[in-house]
């Protein structure tokens, strides 16, 4: 299956916010033109790695850097012998968790551990419903604050132009609450029989009703109605790349069970000229 990076409606969704992208042999390759300096050149998750191609768009295009991401089958010891240096700043997660959606909802739900089934019994009663790019970013705003990035509407409403019935905002409402407003959310896209857990957040009344087990769980429900075979959750902690702050958010995903899939890193060239 391909990485939802490499999919049709990825390639529309950064064309619609900035970004060039040109697509040969099967692999997109995205391009972000600065001023004055040149391009940077990103590849990401491919399936087949053709440096042949990497180096003419790089050179069609001004690039002074190549950022590569390789999928799990790409032979990144040749990037390596091909001068390209591992990055400690990777762009991507380097390690996610994923579900195996092809078991039953009964078999999820024993695999969790106990603090998520309790989690999911004590907000059994929340509303889970889909809602509009608008209200989702304000509740989403409104609940981070400066502490963490949103992005703008702009981009939301670009994804949702380009994934269609491919992607949902949910929005997560506690009904024993005396007062409308949206307490918790997360975005959720399918890219080639994958279903991403792409990005989400909840309020201080959210977190305290723990809101955010029942928004992934209606997300892996709404994953099974679809025709995709694994849950992806879009990345955990790594200990190759350690960042702390990643920790808190890999325990709760790993109460939903699954399995871990680490991938090689980021890998970078700088370019003094083009003539590779």
């Amino acid at each position: 299956m391909r990485d939802i990076r490499q999919t049709p409606q990825y390639t529309k969704y950064l064309s619609l916010i900035g970004w060039k992208v040109e697509r040969i042999h099967d692999t997109n390759y995205f391009i972000k033109k600065f001023p004055i300096i040149g391009s940077v050149l990103k590849v990401q998750r491919p399936e087949k790695l053709h440096l042949h191609d990497i180096y003419h768009v790089s050179r069609a295009n001004q690039c002074f850097q190549i950022i590569i991401e390789p999928n799990l089958s790409t032979d990144h010891l040749r990037l390596a012998s091909s001068g390209f240096k591992s990055s400690n700043s990777p762009y991507l997660p380097t390690k996610t968790l994923q579900l195996d959606l092809t078991k039953s909802e009964n078999q999820l739900l024993k695999e969790m551990k106990k603090d998520a089934r309790y989690a999911l019994r004590r907000t059994m009663n929340f509303i889970l419903c889909t809602v509009d790019c608008d209200d989702f970013r304000h509740a989403w705003k409104k609940a981070v604050g400066w502490k963490r990035y949103v992005p703008p509407l702009s981009h939301l409403i670009a994804l949702e132009k380009s994934f269609k019935d491919n992607c949902v905002f949910l929005g997560c409402f506690d009904e024993s609450i005396h007062r409308s407003g949206i307490i918790g959310g997360a975005i959720f896209l399918i890219g080639d029989k994958t279903v991403y857990y792409w990005q989400a957040f909840t309020n201080e009344e959210g977190r305290k009703a723990l809101a955010q087990y029942k928004i992934v769980w209606e997300g892996i429900l709404w994953a099974k109605e679809t025709d995709a075979k694994v849950f992806d959750f879009e990345g955990i902690y790594d200990e190759r790349f350690p960042n702390k702050s990643w920790l808190g958010f890999t325990h709760f995903k790993k109460s939903f069970g699954g399995y871990e899939v680490s991938y090689p890193g980021c890998f970078v060239k700088n370019l003094l000229s083009f003539s590779q």
